[in-house]
């Protein structure tokens, strides 16, 4: 009987699960015959999220040289490495671009078809294009993995779930929402991948209230706008009138931070400094657990600091009162945060120099304008000094911050319960918007067709409609018929509503405070309640406690996804290399 890994996923975590079996086959695998069963209604490779069927406006939020599917020698990892092109190698474009999904699709195709192509002979993959339903099967024997509009399951030695990106059913305040909308003849649009979403009922003219201000929001901006006909031109949007009117407002009430526009040079900051396994180490064996704002927020906060001075002392030392060497010393004795900040007054005069985490997290705390039309001109003023900071080398330091979230992610990837605070946390930071996107909202802020309602904004139903008012503008509040929730859901188990997570809960599947899947951190393997790992079945992406930054990996920087990505297939390969020797003997 040949052996059967099934495979539910078939987006970028699926392909590259495939590609490092195809890298550790031949070292490992000897059997006579395995079939890969691929299970998705969506393209392999591009699976949902990047396929070909979505608007020519959505872009990657990265530039095409930080994107590759291919390990390097930086990746700490068993197998071998296999390298490959990135995306503006293998598409000839330039590497600063940012790319638009059909295009970063494409390379994923290829991508996987290389992969296919790698695997031994004896090694056939089947893609399924149809929704898993959920898995069944004892702990130690074959799985069954049924499939939507099949008779009989898919029969598998085992079972990985690649799974991206999940829909998940409302929570209480989005379910009375719905409910008011329906009563009342609103539209209400909750949490999705934005490219998903039916935008026909946001009709022209009309006020739109829309919650969020990441990447979600930004692919609304561009399809009710640009995808309705309107056009940039320099700095100034041409309206078509087929646009809403969106007012947008969230807890922090101003967009991500721009993508940095320039390129390192230089010297690096040496991370993990702080915050490395070690640290870590001895947070996992603390008898009475650990918290992650008193315990690891200080040390996560020490190496951010620690990489921006770094860069601030040897890239800009004109702007320091102290040698590196000094300062080096006393931050690293430093034992709590009020005398860092007393070393960092002494050493950088300028206060513009200083890493205030606090202020870039929550820039509108405290602050109050006198009018809606005065908040305006000073949110776009603060997106103008953000694009000219995060474009400008002498502010390099941000660049240093950036690198120091890698690294910290990097790290926080082994720990428990650290919240989705710190995710919002890293992505407002280091996975903003393409610099131009941003100077598209200055555009169509100046043509009225965007308006900033502020921070912490509130959203009430009430005298059948909308209505919206944030405390950055005392006083104001706007109404609207139509409000859309300008995020993706969270991956949570207990709300997902992909059928096999569901299911897998019900049966015991461990599930962290934050809801997300529980798995074992050497190889994958999914967890149940008491911490048993499951000897059949793995799970690697977004919706386990594995997670890690981006969608994708950047060159030359150890990402922790291959390295998770190998270590799964791996120990995949091994399982079917020992039961095909059981089954011999």
């Amino acid at each position: 009987m040949r052996q059967s890994l099934v495979i539910v996923g078939a987006g970028p975590r699926g392909t590259g699960l495939i590609e490092r079996i195809a890298a550790g086959a031949p070292e490992l695998y000897a059997g006579e015959g395995l079939d890969i069963h691929l299970v998705d209604p969506h393209p392999p490779g591009a699976g949902r999220i990047w396929r070909a069927a979505q608007s020519p406006l959505l872009w990657m939020n990265s530039h095409a040289e930080d994107v590759t599917m291919f390990t390097d020698e930086t990746v700490t990892m068993d197998g071998p490495v296999r390298p490959g092109p990135t995306l503006h190698q293998w598409a000839g474009v330039d590497g600063r671009l940012f790319a638009d999904r059909q295009l970063q699709g494409a390379y994923l195709q290829w991508v996987h078809e290389r992969a296919v192509a790698a695997l031994p002979p004896q090694i056939t993959v089947h893609h399924h294009p149809r929704r898993a339903l959920r898995v069944s099967g004892p702990r130690l024997g074959r799985q069954r993995v049924w499939l939507e509009g099949e008779p009989r399951p898919l029969l598998a030695d085992l079972v990985v779930l690649t799974l991206g990106h999940l829909d998940a059913e409302l929570d209480d305040e989005q379910q009375e929402l719905a409910a008011y909308a329906d009563a009342h003849g609103l539209t209400h649009l909750p949490p999705d991948f934005t490219a998903d979403s039916d935008l026909s009922a946001l009709r022209p003219g009309e006020p739109v209230l829309v919650r969020g201000f990441g990447l979600a929001f930004v692919d609304l901006m561009v399809l009710l706008t640009e995808g309705r006909g309107g056009r940039h031109e320099g700095d100034t949007y041409v309206p078509s009138g087929q646009e809403p009117v969106l007012y947008v407002g969230s807890r922090r009430g101003v967009p991500y931070h721009s993508k940095i526009g320039y390129d390192w040079t230089g010297e690096r900051p040496p991370l993990p400094r702080f915050l490395g396994p070690a640290e870590i180490d001895a947070l996992l064996a603390r008898p009475g657990g650990y918290d992650f704002r008193r315990d690891v927020w200080p040390l996560v906060e020490k190496e951010l600091g620690f990489a921006h001075y770094h860069r601030l002392f040897t890239a800009h030392p004109e702007r320091t009162a102290m040698a590196w060497t000094d300062f080096e010393e006393k931050y690293a004795a430093g034992a709590g945060a009020a005398e860092r900040e007393a070393l960092v007054a002494a050493a950088v005069p300028d206060p513009r120099d200083r890493l205030d985490l606090a202020a870039l997290d929550r820039p509108l705390d405290g602050v109050r304008h006198t009018s809606h039309e005065e908040f305006q001109d000073a949110l776009r003023a603060y997106v103008e000094n953000d694009l000219d900071r995060r474009h400008d080398p002498e502010h390099s330091a941000d660049l240093g911050v950036f690198l120091g979230l890698l690294s910290v992610y990097g790290q926080l990837v082994r720990l428990d319960g650290i919240g989705s605070g710190w995710h919002g946390f890293f992505s407002y930071l280091a996975s903003g918007p393409p610099g131009p996107r941003l100077r598209q909202l200055l555009a169509l802020s100046r043509a009225g067709v965007l308006r900033f309602v502020g921070a912490d904004m509130t959203v009430r139903a009430e005298d059948g409609v909308f209505r919206a008012s944030s405390p950055t503008v005392p006083g104001f509040s706007v109404e609207a018929r139509a409000l859309v929730e300008a995020r993706l859901p969270e991956p949570t188990l207990r709300r997902a509503l992909d059928p096999l997570l569901r299911e897998l809960h019900a049966e015991g599947a461990g599930e962290t405070p934050d809801g997300l899947l529980r798995v074992d951190r050497t190889d994958g393997r999914i967890l149940d309640r008491d911490g048993r790992p499951h000897p059949r079945r793995f799970a690697l992406g977004p919706h386990t406690d594995a997670r890690t930054p981006g969608a994708f990996t950047r060159p030359r920087t150890g990402g922790p996804a291959f390295r998770q990505n190998d270590a799964t297939a791996r120990a995949v390969l091994v399982f079917l290399r020992d039961l095909g020797t059981e089954a011999v003997a």
